[in-house]
């Protein structure tokens, strides 16, 4: 979307079934290691002999690295396209705040080099009676790698502002 074709997107406008790319990200051995060393210290994501000796067969990144990554790449594209709206005098919808997710999975290691490519798909998008003006979505969530395969997916939830009435 570009300032010039940026319209406000309601949930009324929302497209069951669009994907957006959020963007990629190569993972280092280094912020492997200092994620783990903070957040999850475990032999294979911390120390590249270990997990050479593991059942991973080398270094790789945490699962919550991971989906750390997903959300900050989610995050960065509602800025984006918030600043768009802003910049065309166009109100930006409210969006979140999320109840949860559900059905995580960690599919495939993500390894020291790896490229992993970060996208949204919308599966549901409708009203709620418990917030009135808000609706709850469902996105697919999820990443993949340089070679195509799948690395992580979770379904998330949120709540998105209904077009105002009146």
């Amino acid at each position: 979307m570009s300032a010039a074709t940026a319209k406000p997107v309601w949930l009324e406008d929302l497209v069951i079934g669009a994907r957006e790319a959020l963007g990629s990200h190569t993972f280092t051995a280094d912020e492997i290691k200092t994620f783990a060393a903070a957040y999850d210290p475990q032999p294979f994501h911390m120390d590249e002999e270990a997990a050479k000796a593991s059942h991973f067969g080398g270094l790789c990144a945490s699962g919550w690295q991971t989906v750390g990554i997903w959300m900050r790449l989610r995050i960065a594209a509602q800025k984006r396209i918030n600043e768009e709206l802003r910049a065309a005098g166009l109100p930006i919808p409210g969006f979140g705040p999320s109840p949860g997710f559900r059905e995580l999975k960690w599919l495939k290691p993500v390894y020291a080099g790896d490229t992993i490519s970060y996208d949204s798909t919308l599966l549901e998008a409708r009203p709620t009676a418990s917030r009135p003006g808000w609706g709850l979505v469902q996105h697919l969530n999820g990443g993949t790698n340089q070679n195509g395969q799948r690395v992580m997916e979770f379904i998330g939830i949120a709540f998105w502002e209904r077009r105002p009435q009146g």
